[in-house]
């Protein structure tokens, strides 16, 4: 007997299949979240933010 034979009489193809689908429901949360209408504005002020001299702002975690 071979353990090729051993894991494929296994059964462990459901768990593949859980992951999958949970990957799936992963990324289409996110992937609605990013492009939701309601983030337009959001998105827009940061896409400016680097040649903005008049309002500039400091990396994230910068105390100073």
């Amino acid at each position: 007997m071979r353990l090729s034979d051993i894991m494929a009489h296994a059964g462990l193809s459901t768990y593949a299949e859980v992951a999958l689908v949970i990957f799936l429901v992963a990324f289409l949360l996110i992937a609605v979240s990013v492009f939701a209408p309601s983030r337009k504005q959001e998105f827009d002020a940061a896409s400016r933010m680097p040649l903005d001299d008049v309002h500039p702002q400091s990396p994230r975690g910068d105390a100073s």
